[in-house]
């Protein structure tokens, strides 16, 4: 049964009965039952690369590589069909057994008759022929089938079919298969391939299952050209609530549709109303009737509970909401029914849904939704993020990541991306960002607050790290039991700031940072704190230090005030709720729960008390604190970092701060405009000055107001339109001209600033620690973070110069003290390699020396053993050398393979300490071996066109 090795039989086979008539051989009936049975029916649905159904053995042998005949692929066609809701019967549901349309069924009709030939299959929804199939054997590429199929559309006689579409289309929807499950790796060979022929501009594409009839019925409904016409006359003006951007947003995806675009990315910060821009695009495409059925896809519960919320209380059209005009299905309403126009769901309950069903007519069909909203749309290559617990089933990222692509090519829907943070592979699947409006744009037009310079917390431990010594007796807790247990440290061990509370619990390091927060933080003011820990436990462990600090510094407090809001507590979903509309909790310890999409104004303080190596993460993390809020008078929002992350990532980051001092007067900004000379300067002042007139706007009294149009006789707006369109020559020669502007505005009222005003005299710097490259961080951030790194500091570190401009000179200690700083970072020779290797396909031991010539001087990445061949062969052409002196040369250079540099000390070391070291070595070469190993470094080190 050599079958068997290639393919997944089921127990249950099922012969129907019209396999064994209608001419087709007991011969084939046997041939089906054996190589085929049901192929665990899985071949036969949509669902085609479950894990449960797998179709491929070891060696990676598709189960449909057995060569069919077209007769036998069509009892393959038939099965799918009737999964979809077609009557559908190959040998009994023929034209030319009298086999005819009626009303009320849906009939898959094989060999109905044209005038060009028989259609493999006519599918009828009632009498009218909606759909014509172009069956093929399974080995044939079936792509270009699709061209037989619109041949029968054009000749087909048929009176119900009484209309024609582009002059010549009698049937609107086409199709061509040849029964093999879709693979994306050989699109044009499998899956079922369809055209909507009623549009000369709608090229045809490869589904992975059929549409019910209901579904084509509901698609000839539709009209795309009316509908796109519509939305074009349905003017974004009435829509007053929108924002300037966020009519762009929606003007950039209708546009990209109407181009024929069925992925469309839309890149917005957080904080500048992604979902409330979701909901007037819904709108829009449900009341010009641009589509029919849309999913809204989260990836957590609370991001689906608030979507609904927003649906039900948002008005679009006078004081309709969303959820009024059409109706919404919410998370707890698993499978959508027939009429529903809104479903939001989470990408995890869509897995369980079409990956894994045991029944394939279980599976939602390809055109349950034609359109399909992700929300956060990077989550699902988000690879630093902890699992929640409904994703735990998941497994691994990996299993995750190809989830959530496998979902999103299931559906034959237009797919629109939200996200803030557009990653790599989430540009693969929606393409480049269609509109793109940054945190920095949104900050200086006023709609999200800007934060000051980073407060960063340094303790002795975070900047010395721990120690264990050998010998010493330490307690051990043990993770998986919590037994602790005491034992002797056998060797000595280091742990940094990157592992406290990972993998060294640090109980006092917690105790000094709670402490150091309350100086700042009063639980008990109407603002919010995010705290965000290393994990469950850490966050526990933080809680009680935060309360009892809050205690000493306060009296009593509540235990409410704080709490921790993971994916472990009770109730999670609860605590979010109560985060967001009570006054308490007031700050909330977190692992990563509350990193995207969480909407609550109030918060004001963030706190890394963690590291994370992913931006797309870190930035969100940051994005909790963006927004504004009026009730509190927020104006901006603070950083407390006492693990070092901000300043690690925040140069390779988008989220630049705006103003570096959110208390600056305009007096002091206007003087610096004043005396600035350099272009570039003088408009990130401008920008400054334009992000500080939207935050006080909000403040200022009616007489502050009139002043200032009495002054220049614009208001604040118009002068914020007027410095954003002038060059920063232009807003001096007028702030000049109306000086009295100045202290005007610096007199408005103050007093609904905050009440803590951060102190922090440490200037911003890069600095980036890691420990490993690994799975922890993307290569691209890596590389862009070393180079960041590497020029800010060329002209600080005093080995690095040496490296970059003067290589003769470099010595062992300079290169040893330039190791020590870069792993410090995690920057090491091997991690660099690594990811040089995964951005370019080069894998170049180019040394740590090659790595920062080429990122600050552009010297070629060469293998530095080939450096160092090419060096000693123009050493040794420079001049006549005696045989000695050419072999300890060679050996002087193989060592410098292993060591990278060599210099008196290191000659006296090692190899060459045997030998009599470098008293001995400056003998052969005559009293000039220094020369000769400063020669070595320069030669290495030159540039080579």
């Amino acid at each position: 049964m050599r079958s068997l090795k290639y393919f997944t039989i089921s127990a249950n086979v099922n012969l129907r009965r019209s396999w064994g008539g209608g001419g087709v051989q007991a011969l084939s009936c046997l041939k089906m039952a054996v190589q085929l049975g049901k192929w665990q029916a899985g071949f036969l649905s949509d669902s085609v690369d479950c894990a449960s159904r797998s179709f491929t053995n070891a060696d990676g042998v598709y189960a449909n590589s057995v060569d069919l005949d077209e007769q036998e692929t069509r009892l393959l066609i038939d099965q799918q069909l009737r999964y979809r809701g077609w009557e559908a019967d190959s040998v009994l549901l023929r034209h030319s057994r009298g086999v005819l349309p009626e009303k009320g069924r849906n009939i898959a009709i094989a060999e109905w008759k044209t005038e060009s030939g028989p259609a493999d299959y006519a599918l009828f929804a009632g009498e009218f022929c909606i759909g014509i199939v172009e069956a093929k054997r399974n080995k044939v590429s079936v792509s270009a089938a699709i061209d037989q199929a619109e041949r029968y559309s054009r000749s087909l006689s048929w009176s119900n079919n009484s209309d024609v579409w582009n002059n010549e289309y009698k049937v609107p929807f086409v199709f061509a298969t040849n029964g093999r499950p879709y693979l994306k790796q050989i699109e044009t060979e499998s899956g079922i391939w369809f055209r909507d022929i009623r549009y000369t501009t709608n090229r045809r594409r490869a589904l992975s299952g059929w549409f019910r009839p209901e579904e084509l019925s509901s698609m000839l409904k539709l009209d795309r050209g009316s509908a796109e016409k519509a939305l074009k006359d349905q003017s974004l003006d009435k829509a007053y609530q929108l924002r300037a951007y966020q009519k762009k947003a929606i003007e950039a995806t209708e546009k990209a549709l109407a181009d024929g675009k069925r992925e469309v990315l839309i890149a917005m910060a957080t904080g500048t109303g992604k979902t409330r821009t979701s909901i007037e695009m819904l709108y829009r495409f449900l009341n010009t009737r641009r589509f029919r059925s849309i999913c809204f896809v989260v990836d957590r519960n609370a991001l689906g509970t608030q979507a609904a919320d927003e649906f039900k209380n948002t008005a679009v059209d006078g004081a309709n909401t969303l959820n009024q005009l059409f109706g919404t299905m919410e998370l707890d309403e698993v499978i959508p029914d027939n009429d529903t126009r809104i479903h939001i769901c989470t990408i995890q309950g869509l897995v369980k849904r079409v990956i894994c069903q045991t029944d394939p007519a279980d599976v939602p069909s390809v055109g349950q939704y034609d359109l399909i909203i992700v929300d956060e749309c990077h989550r699902g290559y988000n690879p630093d993020r902890e699992m929640s617990s409904e994703e735990i089933e998941f497994r691994s990222y990996d299993d995750y990541i190809s989830k959530y692509r496998r979902i999103l090519d299931h559906f034959d829907a237009v797919k629109i991306g939200l996200t803030a943070t557009p990653a790599l592979k989430t540009i693969e699947i929606f393409g480049k960002p269609a509109f793109t409006y940054s945190y920095r744009e949104a900050v200086i037009d006023g709609w999200l607050a800007d934060h000051e310079p980073p407060i960063r917390f340094h303790t002795e431990l975070s900047t010395s790290g721990i120690r264990f010594e050998k010998g010493e007796i330490a307690n051990f807790i043990d993770n998986r039991t919590k037994d602790i247990q005491t034992s002797i440290i056998s060797d000595q061990i280091d742990f940094g700031v990157e592992d406290f509370n990972k993998r060294v619990i640090t109980k006092p390091f917690n105790q000094v940072v709670a402490k150091k927060l309350s100086d700042y933080i009063d639980p008990h003011l109407d603002e919010k704190t995010i705290v965000f820990a290393v994990n469950n436990s850490h966050a526990d462990l933080f809680v009680e230090e935060l309360k009892s600090a809050f205690e000493k510094k306060y009296g009593s407090i509540e235990d409410g005030v704080v709490k921790k809001i993971t994916a472990a507590s009770d109730y999670p979903q609860k605590l979010i709720r109560s985060f967001r509309n009570d006054v308490y909790p007031n700050v909330a310890v977190t692992v990563d729960l509350l990193t995207t999409g969480v909407d609550i104004p109030k918060v004001t303080n963030i706190v890394f008390i963690r590291r994370v190596n992913s931006l797309i993460l870190y930035e969100q993390m940051i994005g909790r604190a963006t927004r504004l809020c009026d009730k509190i008078g927020k104006e901006y929002f603070r950083i407390f970092d006492a693990v070092d992350l901000y300043s690690s990532l925040q140069d390779i980051s988008q989220m630049k701060s705006i103003s570096t001092n959110p208390a600056q007067t305009f007096e002091s900004l206007f003087a610096e405009l004043d005396s600035v000379k350099d272009k570039e300067f003088g408009k990130i002042i401008v920008d400054q000055i334009i992000a500080k007139l939207n935050r006080k706007v909000r403040f200022m009294s009616d007489n502050i107001c009139k002043k200032v149009k009495n002054c220049t006789g614009m208001d604040i707006y118009q002068i914020c339109n007027k410095f954003a369109s002038s060059s920063p020559i232009e807003v001096n020669i007028y702030i000049q001209k109306f000086s009295k502007l100045i202290s005007i505005l610096d007199s408005s009222n103050e007093i609904l600033t905050p009440t803590y005003v951060p102190i922090s005299t440490h200037k911003d710097k890069f600095i980036k620690v890691t420990h490993g490259y690994g799975n922890h961080r993307e290569p691209e951030d890596f590389i862009n973070a070393f180079s960041l790194f590497i020029n800010s500091n060329k002209n600080h570190i005093s080995a690095l110069s040496v490296v970059i401009n003067r290589p003769r000179d470099l010595t062992r200690n300079d290169l040893r003290s330039l190791y020590l700083e870069l792993d410090k970072l995690g920057f090491s020779e091997v991690s660099l390699r690594r990811a040089w290797n995964e951005t370019s396909n080069k894998d170049i031991a180019a040394s740590i020396i090659g790595y920062i010539r080429q990122v600050t001087i552009g010297d070629p990445l060469v293998p530095f053993e080939d450096r160092v061949r090419i060096a000693v062969q123009r050493i040794l052409s420079k001049r006549e050398w005696s045989e000695p002196q050419k072999k300890w040369l060679r050996r002087i250079a193989a060592q410098i393979v292993k060591e990278v540099v060599l210099d008196r000390e290191s000659i006296d070391q090692a190899t060459f300490a045997a030998n009599g070291g470098f008293k001995h070595l400056n003998i052969v070469f005559e009293g000039c071996l220094e020369n000769v190993l400063r020669d070595f470094n320069e030669e290495v080190w030159r540039i080579r066109a």
